[in-house]
């Protein structure tokens, strides 16, 4: 729920800013209205009263985008403050400009659309109440128009002239606000679905965790029990005197090892961001540690740049290990004779990229990047190793990346924030 609750902030946050674009639009059309109305039709106009209004308008726009910028969200009471302001503006010029015969009367109902589609309905009835009353009250209390002898002659083509200019200045209005609210419309849909694909995605995990739990439980005791039986083999004189069986116990040993590290990958690897037995050490001893340990188990060679500077502690992470493993095994799978790890830092974050010179990623593989059984492999399962490194690296606040290389290959491009693996020292 808190990732929805989130974007529910950012559509509020959104609708504020939305606001405050109407109300530049509603500024400068006062301005010009003033202006035309004044120097072209010569209609004598309470200039103090009228221009007041686009002055503090002006003004509260400038202090709401200071806002807005340190703010994630508005309640609906604060959109009402927002919109209450602007009917209130329009009927105190009203008041000025001859009350409810002004055609520009008719813009009330532009605020009462507004309101309806940003609030939620009490505060829509309350804004619509307003407005209302506003009109009511302005059809009986106004100051009338000091109108020139030849619009007192036809007073009905003055209010019809206005009219028409109103009713294309609602038209504008209306098309530039539903426009801005359907494309934050769509782009809140787009962010829900993303969520919502998170979710299903970290549901996957989560059963991916408790089936390798249980089969980590289930492949432990016979491997404690291989593990036990190859240590009794290796102190029996029959096998010591015999250099070659030595040998072969020796590499059944490591095997068996590996087969226990690979059970413990998985685990970390399902849904635990910070893996067992974390150990304090550098960015840079972390990183060749693991190049060290791949360049014994591929046949090619793993060219590793250094690019990232000065060296910092770390805590070194078995999750960020196993994702490292991960695309390096992947990249070897194409690319058996020869693939590159550079790392380096971008302002705060570890940049680590692995390219390799095999065949690359297909348009489908691009775009459904990360997605659990997206795989060129062909077998059972294929795509797991990607999809686990996307959810644990964006477990850390990270990227990932994936892309073809002009001249052949791929890269995957990882960006994790230093501060998830950084060291702090505990004050007691």
């Amino acid at each position: 729920m808190a990732p929805v609750a989130g974007q529910m902030m950012a559509v509020s946050r959104r609708n504020m800013a939305l606001l405050v674009q109407l109300r530049w639009l509603a500024v400068a059309g006062q301005v010009v209205t003033i202006a035309v109305v004044r120097e072209w039709m010569g209609i004598d106009l309470p200039m103090a009263q009228l221009l007041a209004v686009p002055a503090l308008l002006a003004l509260v726009n400038m202090i709401s985008t200071g806002i807005i910028v340190r703010r994630k969200s508005f309640s609906n009471a604060e959109l009402f403050a927002v919109v209450m302001l602007d009917v209130c503006a329009l009927a105190w010029q009203l008041y000025h400009s001859g009350g409810a015969s002004n055609p520009f009367a008719f813009l009330f109902l532009l605020q009462i659309v507004v309101g309806a589609m940003l609030l939620d309905p009490r505060w829509s009835w309350l804004t619509a109440l307003a407005a209302g009353l506003f009109m009511m009250l302005l059809t009986f209390h106004y100051r009338p128009l000091s109108l020139p002898p030849e619009y007192l002659a036809d007073p009905l083509h003055l209010y019809l002239l206005g009219s028409l200019v109103c009713f294309f200045l609602v038209a504008m209005l209306l098309v530039f606000f539903v426009a801005r609210l359907d494309y934050n419309r769509r782009e809140s849909d787009g962010a829900l679905a993303a969520l919502r694909q998170q979710a299903v995605e970290e549901d996957h995990i989560v059963r991916m965790g408790l089936l390798a739990s249980g089969a980590a439980h289930e492949l432990g005791t016979p491997l404690s029990s291989l593990s036990v039986i190859l240590g009794d083999w290796a102190r029996m004189p029959e096998i010591t005197g015999n250099p070659e069986l030595v040998e072969d116990v020796r590499e059944i040993q490591t095997e068996l090892q590996r087969c226990k590290d690979i059970v413990s990958g998985i685990l970390i690897s399902a849904g635990e961001v910070r893996g067992e037995r974390p150990m304090v050490t550098t960015m840079r001893g972390f990183l060749e540690q693991v190049v060290a340990e791949w360049r014994g188990r591929i046949p090619g060679e793993l060219v590793f740049e250094d690019l990232f500077g000065e060296d910092m502690p770390i805590v070194s992470d078995p999750a960020l290990k196993q994702v490292i493993g991960n695309v390096i095994d992947n990249a070897v799978e194409v690319s058996p004779g020869r693939i590159i790890m550079s790392a380096a830092r971008a302002e705060d974050a570890l940049v680590l990229e692995v390219r390799d010179y095999g065949p690359g990623f297909t348009q489908e593989m691009l775009e459904d990047f990360g997605r659990p059984y997206s795989s060129t492999k062909g077998r059972p399962g294929g795509g797991l190793g990607l999809f686990l490194v996307v959810n644990v690296v964006r477990k850390l606040g990270g990227t990932v990346r994936v892309a073809n290389l002009l001249d052949g290959g791929a890269s995957v491009r990882l960006t994790i924030p230093i501060a998830s693996l950084a060291y702090r020292k505990t004050r007691r």
